[in-house]
């Protein structure tokens, strides 16, 4: 049986840094599948990248992928280097991105200022990939400006993305008014930007001020700052002034603390996951139906 060769991190990350995109596809190929030395690796991934990351999350069918691809354009257009982590739902047979094709971007696919790459959820509850920060970090080693990160829109991932970007840009569409009155809380806690794409459909116009209407102090004292931006993304309308209020939200940004709380969801977030290492959901089944455990606390309390 023929051994693999140690990889090269120091020669990868060389590489990374000259904007090889051969070089991040495959050192994120080698993170994701855990290749030996990776750990060290990204403990010593130098702090000298400049990217800012833009999360953008929303329900299915509000047109995420779409607005990624206009937004690329403008970033694009604006001559920035731009990556994009597009995370999908996972296959059940074989954990791979079932959305990975992204047509909606293929434009982009061989553009040198441009990376795109899709993500599996492989199983993880929320919208995000289980190694999303270590992934995040090897980009920004990259010369790149911006890094988007679309989630998949389920479960927890609008939690999830806030914990992760500069700017995290909520995407509704005018039909949302329901789902944004059940979810208005936490929209309101992690949106520095919502957008309302579809904007040209019946009713775009009353669900964007009764939206405006939820922003201000009287309902909620911390939305007072949000913009709301209405896009049509399919014709690339209102993508410039989307740009530019991204702008202005990252400038705020630096200005306040929640680049410390963003790293500290980060620590935490590594944290939890190094100390589940060893810990096999498949094992605890098997386990559990072994000793047919009924339970649940006096089995847990072995693993303290």
């Amino acid at each position: 049986m023929q051994t693999q060769a140690p990889v090269n991190w120091q020669h990868i990350l060389e590489q990374i840094q000259h904007g090889s995109l051969k070089a991040i596809a495959r050192c994120i190929s080698l993170v994701e599948n855990e290749a030996p030395g990776y750990e060290a690796f990204l403990s010593a991934l130098p702090a000298t990248g400049h990217a800012q990351i833009i999360g953008i999350t929303g329900p299915p069918g509000a047109g995420k992928s779409t607005l990624t691809d206009a937004l690329i354009g403008e970033l694009v257009h604006a001559q920035k280097k731009v990556a994009v982590l597009c995370v999908d739902p996972s296959s059940p047979f074989n954990m791979g991105a079932l959305l990975g094709d992204r047509i909606r971007m293929s434009e982009w696919y061989n553009h040198p200022d441009v990376f795109i790459r899709s993500l599996a959820t492989r199983g993880s509850l929320g919208g995000l990939h289980p190694k999303i920060i270590e992934l995040t970090e090897v980009l920004k080693a990259a010369p790149f400006d911006y890094i988007l990160v679309e989630t998949v829109g389920v479960g927890q991932s609008e939690v999830e993305i806030a914990g992760l970007a500069d700017v995290t840009i909520v995407v509704l569409v005018p039909e949302a008014g329901d789902e944004v009155q059940t979810m208005k809380a936490g929209l309101m806690e992690i949106a520095d930007i919502f957008v309302v794409n579809k904007a040209d459909r019946p009713d775009a116009d009353t669900f964007y001020k009764n939206l405006k209407l939820m922003l201000q102090p009287a309902f909620h004292a911390t939305a007072l700052d949000t913009p709301v931006i209405k896009t049509v993304a399919s014709q690339k309308k209102g993508i410039a002034e989307l740009y530019t209020a991204i702008g202005r939200q990252l400038q705020q940004v630096q200005t306040t603390d929640k680049k410390y709380r963003l790293l500290a969801e980060k620590a935490y977030y590594l944290l939890q996951k190094h100390r589940m290492k060893n810990i096999s959901k498949e094992d605890l089944i098997t386990a559990i139906q072994k000793e047919n455990i009924t339970n649940i606390y006096s089995f847990i309390a072995r693993f303290y």
